[in-house]
Order: structure tokens, then C-alpha cells, then sequence
């Protein structure tokens, strides 16, 4: 049982999963799995990912390879919700626009469909820069008469970044569609939970589980927004646009050492790893919810697809 707890904690910190419209993306050290509802039942797909990291060795030193999941994450949900909406029936699918047909006759399929999930992510990747990292400077420059202070300074640009996140998470909950991702999501964390308590994996005991889990996107979000007030007071500038590229260079920054801190709050239980999960498990009260059990069945559907068939492969 000692052995199973280890490869339990081992593996909460190599599998991760993202909620899906009506199913769930669900990503082990080896295989990833893609897990949807339709009419007619369960329809999975799996697959085994190749990771950048394990072709280029260096990006997965401590610091770097934060970015890198970052990233490869943002690409596979696209991908995944590209293939969930292939199974939406034909009468039921909006018809292509002229954009998306002119993009496939000069690219091809193939082609024009990695230019579309290539377009997604940098649209999502600039809207979240945007909204999260140069609004707040933009806000905070108009208090630049008021201070002096580049500690204040910095800590009101906080202020506005942490109020901001906030905001925008309270308003996707009265979303109806997305309370239904977050009550996936909820589905998600309490199967990870049930594996790594070693139980098996049935309705019943996923549905005794926690929804809110200490490695979680949501937590790193929350984190990348706090330890963005230390790193940007390093460095710092009067003039606000010159303020707005240094954002930009040090998000690198931000989102590698976030990575490392939630990477190992997650695999350490202690009081230090309670502290800094704390705020991201309060979070996650708004962007998950309790599941009914077909979502259960789903999210147990999923990670069973994701568990590696040779013993230690699930250790980080």
C-alpha cells in the first residue's frame, strides 16, 4: 500500500486533464486520452503524444519546462475540442465560412487545419497577455502621478491583474454551457483523486472524492498572477509602454517558476504545500462543480485510458 501511495503522488504530478464541451481531455506521462458524450454513448480516442520535451532534452530542465506544458496544453485542447466537434451529427454542425473554405482550398485539409489550431492558440495566448498582463499596466499608469513608489506602483498593477482574473472567472460561471465544462471539470479531479487514494475506480468511490485538487490549470493561474508582483518589481519603468514590453519579456519568466512552485506543492503534503494550494483550491470553487455521475462515468472512462501499462512509467 506504501508503493501505491507513491506511484499514487508520482503520478498526480505527470497526469492532468482539461474539461471538454460534454467530455474530457485527459493527459497521462505516456498516452492522452480524449473522452466525449454523444447520443449514442461514450466515444474515446487515444492517442500517444509527442511530447517536444522528449525530443529536445533541455526543454524539460526546471524553469523551462513549465512553458513548454503551457503550451503543448493549449494545443491539445484545441485539438481536442477540434475532434469533439467532428462528431457533432451533420444536420446539427454550423456550415464552414467563406475564411475556413478559403483557407482549406490554399492550404489543403491537412494543412488548413493546423493553421486553424496554430491561429487558436495564438489568438487565446494574445487574449490572455492582453486582458491579464497589459490591461493592469495600462490601468496602474493612470496612478503614476499619485506615487513615486515603484513597490506601489507595482503592487496596484497586481491589484488590477488579480481583480481582473477574478472577475473574468465569475462571469464565465453564468455561462450555462460553461457550467457544464466545470462540472466536468469537477468529474476530473475527483477520478484523479480516487487513483491516487488507490480505490478502485467505480462511480461510487469518485463520487466521495474532492472536487478541488492542488494541481490544477486553475491553480496556476492564480499563482502565475501573484508571482508576477515579485518578478515585475525587479524591473520596473516610468513610461508605461516601455512598461507593457517588459511584461511581455518576463512572462517567460512568471509561468516557469509558477510551474515549479505548483509542481511541487502537488507532490509534497506538508504545511508550506497546504499554504500555496490554498488559494487556487479556493478558486477552483468557481470553475468546477459537483458532477452527476455520466460525467463520473465519464471522467473514470477517461483516465483508465491514460494509466501506463508498465509499472513506474507513471513517476514524473
Amino acid at each position: 500500500m506504501k508503493n501505491k501511495k507513491k506511484a499514487a503522488e508520482d503520478f498526480r504530478t505527470s497526469i492532468g486533464g482539461q474539461a471538454l464541451i460534454e467530455g474530457i481531455l485527459m493527459r497521462g506521462p505516456v498516452k492522452q486520452a480524449i473522452v466525449v458524450r454523444t447520443a449514442d454513448g461514450l466515444v474515446s480516442k487515444v492517442s500517444e503524444p509527442h511530447f517536444i520535451r522528449e525530443r529536445y532534452k533541455f526543454l524539460g530542465w526546471p524553469f523551462l519546462r513549465g512553458i513548454v506544458v503551457f503550451i503543448e496544453s493549449m494545443v491539445y485542447g484545441v485539438k481536442a475540442l477540434t475532434y469533439s466537434a467532428e462528431l457533432i451529427p451533420e444536420e446539427e454542425q454550423e456550415q464552414p465560412s467563406k475564411l475556413d473554405l478559403w483557407i482549406e482550398k490554399k492550404f489543403g485539409a491537412e494543412k488548413a487545419q493546423k493553421f486553424i489550431i496554430g491561429l487558436a492558440v495564438f489568438l487565446g495566448l494574445a487574449l490572455s497577455v492582453g486582458l491579464f498582463v497589459l490591461l493592469p499596466t495600462i490601468l496602474a499608469g493612470f496612478f503614476n502621478d499619485l506615487t513615486q513608489s515603484t513597490i506601489l506602483r507595482n503592487l496596484t498593477e497586481g491589484f488590477f491583474r488579480i481583480v481582473i482574473f477574478l472577475l473574468y472567472m465569475y462571469f464565465c460561471t453564468k455561462s450555462k454551457d460553461l457550467n457544464r465544462v466545470f462540472r466536468y471539470h469537477g468529474a476530473e479531479h475527483k477520478s484523479i483523486f480516487c487513483y491516487e487514494k488507490g480505490l478502485p475506480l467505480t462511480v461510487e468511490n469518485v463520487r466521495e472524492q474532492s472536487r478541488f485538487h492542488p494541481r490544477c490549470g486553475t491553480s496556476f493561474l492564480f499563482i502565475v498572477m501573484i508571482i508576477s508582483i515579485f518578478v515585475f518589481s525587479f524591473l520596473s519603468w516610468d513610461n508605461v509602454w516601455l512598461r507593457m514590453v517588459l511584461r511581455i519579456a518576463l512572462l517567460p519568466v512568471v509561468m516557469g517558476i509558477s510551474y515549479e512552485i505548483i509542481r511541487w506543492a502537488g507532490r509534497h503534503d506538508n504545511w508550506l504545500s497546504l499554504i500555496l494550494a490554498a488559494p487556487g483550491k479556493a478558486l477552483q470553487r468557481l470553475t468546477t462543480d459537483e458532477p452527476d455521475d455520466e460525467m463520473i462515468e465519464c471522467a473514470i472512462e477517461a483516465i483508465k485510458l491514460v494509466i501506463p501499462e508498465e509499472k513506474g512509467q507513471d513517476a514524473w
